[in-house]
C-alpha cells in the first residue's frame, strides 16, 4: 500500500498544533508557579499578623491592668475625711487630691538611670533606699508620697519605664499654724493622729474608712467651737509675747463660761500642719491642756472661794499675816508682805501666802482637798481633745502640803483645768467640762454640776473686781468692758527644785465683771523682763497678753462695750 506523503498544508496546520499545545503547557505552569508564591506569601504575612497582634494585645492588656499590690502596701490614702469648720463655717481643715509616685520593679530596666533621673526632679530622694527598692524585683513600691503638681509633670517628661502615679487624698489646713493644736494632724495615709483630727477618727471615721463606706459626699463637716477670727487674735497675741518677754512658751485660752466651749487656744511655739517637720520637737507642746504646771497666786482663786464656800469665812473674816508661818524646817513668807492682820480681800488684792495658808488651815486638809477634786482641778479633764495630761497631788496631803497648795505650789494641774475651775467661780457656780464641738446653753446645763453657792459666786466676782481696779489685774483692764482678774507668779521647777531665777506666769481674767460670758487664762513660761530694770512678774506679761485678747476680740464676740460704769461701781456692796 503506498501511503501518502503530507502535504505541506497538513504540515503547517501540526506545527500550528504543536504550538498551540506547548503554549497551553508554559501557561499552566506559569500559573501553578505563581499560586504557591501567593500561598506562600499570605501565609508569611498571616504569621506575622498573628504575632504583633498577640503582642499588641498583650500590650493593651497590660495597660488596663493596676499595678500589682501583692508585693507591695495595701493604701487606704483615698479614704475621705469630713471637712473641720469653725463656729461660723469657715473651714479649717479639708481633703484636697494629689499625686503620689510609684515604681513596679519588674518593669524597671536600669535603676541606676532611673534613679539619677529622678533626683534631678527629687533631690532629697535617698538613692541606697530607692535603690534597693528598684532592685527589688516586687510589683510594687511607694517612691514618694504626696508630690505637688509640678513635681509630678516634671517626673512625667523624664519618660522612665515602670513609674506611675496614683491618685491620693491629703489633708490641707487653710488657717495653718493658727489652730494647729486644737484641729490636729493626719498622718500619711490620712488618718487622723492628733487634735480633733484623732477625736474624729476614734468616733468611728477609721472603721467607716477600712469598710469603704467613707464616702466624700456622705460626710457631713465637723463644726467646732473655736471662732477661727479670736482664735487668730490668741494666736498673735501670744507669739508677739514669746517674742517680746524671750519666753520660753506661752499659750491662751478662751472660754465661754456659760456653755464651756473653747472659743479659742493656742500655745507657743507651734507648727504648721501642711508642713509638720517639726512637730515632734520637743518644745512642740500644747501647753493649755498636755502641760502640767504649778499655777502660783492664781489658786488663790480657788483658796477663797473655798473659804467663802465652806462658811466658816465671810468678807469680814480677817487673817493674821504679821508674821511668817514655821512648819518644821520650812517657813511660808509673803514676797510684798504687810506684816498685819488683813481681811479675806486683802488676803486676795495684796496676793498673801501667809493669809491663803491662813484660810487653807481654816477649812481643814480634808475639806482643802475635797474641794479642789470637786472643781475638777486635780482630775483628769475630760473633753474631746486627746492630749490631756493628768494632774498630780501628793499621795499623802500634810499640813505643810495644804499650806503650800493654797498659794499654788505642790500640785500641778493643766492651764485648761485651771481655766474650768475658774470659770465655775464665775458662771453661777456650775463646773462645765469644756468642749471643743458647739455646744447650747441648754445642753450644757445638762451635763453641768453645782460645785459652790451663788453667795461664793457673787464674793469672788467682787475679788475679781477689786483685784482689777486696785490689784494685781490693773494691766488687763480694757475700757467699757469691766475686765477682773487673778495673776499668778510661780517659781518653775527645775530638776525637782524651785529656781530663783525662771517663773511660770499665769494671769485669769473674766468680763463683763457684771455679768462674766468668757474667761481669757493665759500663760507666759520662763519670760524675761521686756526691758532692763522691769520685772518678770505675771502683771507685766501674762497679764498685758490677756488684755491685749480682750481688747481685739471682745467685740468679735457680742460682748458690747459699756462706759456707763467702770470696775469701781461693783465694790460697793462690799466696802
Amino acid at each position: 500500500m503506498i501511503s501518502r506523503l503530507p502535504s505541506i498544508g497538513d504540515l503547517l496546520k501540526r506545527r500550528k498544533k504543536t504550538a498551540e499545545d506547548g503554549s497551553i503547557v508554559v501557561d499552566a505552569a506559569r500559573k501553578a508557579t505563581g499560586g504557591k508564591a501567593r500561598t506562600r506569601i499570605v501565609m508569611t504575612m498571616a504569621v506575622f499578623f498573628t504575632i504583633y497582634s498577640t503582642i499588641a494585645g498583650r500590650l493593651v492588656y497590660l495597660g488596663l491592668q493596676n499595678p500589682d499590690l501583692s508585693d507591695g502596701p495595701q493604701s487606704r490614702v483615698t479614704a475621705s475625711r469630713p471637712d473641720i469648720v469653725d463656729r461660723n463655717g469657715e473651714v479649717l481643715a479639708t481633703d484636697i487630691k494629689t499625686a503620689s509616685l510609684f515604681a513596679e520593679p519588674r518593669r524597671i530596666v536600669d535603676a541606676d538611670e532611673a534613679i539619677e533621673k529622678l533626683s534631678t526632679v527629687l533631690p532629697e530622694i535617698d538613692y541606697e533606699q530607692t535603690y534597693r527598692k528598684l532592685k527589688s524585683g516586687a510589683g510594687f513600691v511607694w517612691l514618694q508620697r504626696q508630690l505637688t503638681p509640678k513635681q509630678q509633670a516634671d517626673i512625667m517628661s523624664l519618660g522612665v519605664p515602670g513609674l506611675g502615679f496614683r491618685t491620693e487624698k491629703r489633708r490641707f489646713y487653710p488657717s495653718g499654724e493658727t489652730s494647729s493644736y486644737v484641729v490636729g494632724l493626719t498622718n500619711i495615709d490620712n488618718q487622723g493622729i492628733s487634735g480633733m483630727e484623732k477625736y474624729i477618727d476614734e468616733q468611728g471615721l477609721s472603721d467607716l474608712q477600712a469598710s469603704g463606706l467613707a464616702v466624700a459626699k456622705d460626710l457631713k463637716p465637723v463644726k467646732l467651737s473655736i471662732d477661727l477670727r479670736v482664735q487668730h487674735v490668741v494666736r498673735d497675741e501670744i507669739a508677739a509675747g514669746l517674742e517680746r518677754y524671750r519666753a520660753m512658751g506661752a499659750g491662751a485660752v478662751v472660754l465661754n463660761v456659760k456653755t464651756g466651749e473653747v472659743i479659742a487656744m493656742a500655745s507657743v511655739p507651734d507648727f504648721d500642719p501642711n508642713n509638720p517637720y517639726n512637730a515632734q520637737d520637743k518644745d512642740r507642746l500644747n501647753r493649755m491642756s498636755a502641760g502640767l504646771y504649778e499655777m502660783g497666786s492664781t489658786f488663790k482663786s480657788f483658796t477663797s472661794a473655798m473659804a467663802l464656800d465652806s462658811g466658816k469665812a465671810t468678807m469680814a473674816s480677817r487673817f493674821d499675816a504679821s508674821h511668817p508661818i514655821r512648819v518644821g524646817h520650812q517657813a511660808i513668807h509673803d514676797f510684798h508682805g504687810k506684816n498685819r492682820v488683813l481681811s479675806l480681800p486683802e488676803v486676795f488684792l495684796y496676793s498673801s501666802n501667809i493669809g491663803s495658808a491662813r484660810e487653807a488651815e481654816l477649812v481643814g486638809i480634808e475639806g482643802h482637798r475635797e474641794f479642789l477634786h470637786r472643781l475638777g482641778i486635780l482630775d483628769k479633764m475630760q473633753t474631746e481633745l486627746p492630749e490631756v495630761a493628768r494632774p498630780t497631788e501628793p499621795k499623802v496631803w500634810k499640813q505643810v502640803n495644804s499650806f503650800t497648795i493654797a498659794f499654788g505650789h505642790g500640785v500641778s494641774t493643766t492651764p485648761l483645768q485651771a481655766a474650768v475651775g475658774c470659770a465655775a467661780l464665775m458662771n453661777g457656780g456650775y463646773l462645765i467640762q469644756p468642749t471643743f464641738l458647739v455646744r447650747s446653753e441648754q445642753d450644757a446645763m445638762a451635763v453641768a454640776k453645782k460645785v459652790v453657792s451663788e453667795k461664793t459666786v457673787e464674793g469672788m466676782r467682787y475679788l475679781y473686781t477689786l483685784n482689777a481696779e486696785k490689784g494685781s489685774a490693773r494691766n488687763a483692764r480694757v475700757p467699757g468692758y469691766r475686765v477682773g482678774g487673778k495673776t499668778g507668779t510661780a517659781e518653775k521647777v527645775i530638776n525637782g527644785r524651785y529656781s530663783k531665777e525662771l517663773n511660770f506666769n499665769t494671769f485669769v481674767a473674766a468680763f463683763p465683771m457684771d455679768d462674766p460670758q468668757y474667761l481669757v487664762f493665759t500663760i507666759a513660761d520662763a519670760p524675761h523682763p521686756e526691758k532692763p530694770g522691769m520685772t518678770d512678774v505675771a502683771a507685766a506679761n501674762a497679764g498685758v497678753i490677756a488684755g491685749n485678747i480682750i481688747r481685739r476680740s471682745a467685740a468679735m464676740l457680742g460682748v458690747k462695750p459699756d462706759f456707763s460704769h467702770e470696775n469701781g461701781a461693783t465694790l460697793v456692796s462690799y466696802q
